[in-house]
């Protein structure tokens, strides 16, 4: 399992989809290659035989499953948002916006 780590040692990129899954309200155009990029940095991430995601971050565990078009929808933008927050990157946002 990835532990988490600095806020600053994640990349541009990194930052940014973080930011759009942190803001409000959720956002409609996150790309689910971004999410997946960020997840593997900041969680553990195993795809499944059935195609679905088991990513655990912190004490928490969900299962995603690849979105049909390039972006996520608003659950996978709520989840995830829920289990960054939990695992300490919600004041990350504060940060990147001051």
């Amino acid at each position: 399992m990835t532990s988490t780590p600095e806020p600053m040692q994640l990349s541009s990129h990194h930052r940014d989809t973080l930011l759009k899954i942190l803001q409000h309200p959720a956002g409609h155009n996150i790309e689910w290659l971004a999410v997946m990029s960020l997840l593997d940095v900041v969680a553990s991430v195993e795809e499944q035989h059935d195609g679905k995601f088991l990513v655990t971050l912190g004490s928490e565990t969900e299962t995603l499953e690849r979105p049909r078009n390039k972006d996520i929808d608003v659950q996978q933008v709520v989840d995830v948002r829920r289990m960054l927050r939990n695992a300490g990157y919600g004041s990350e946002v504060e940060d990147i916006e001051a």
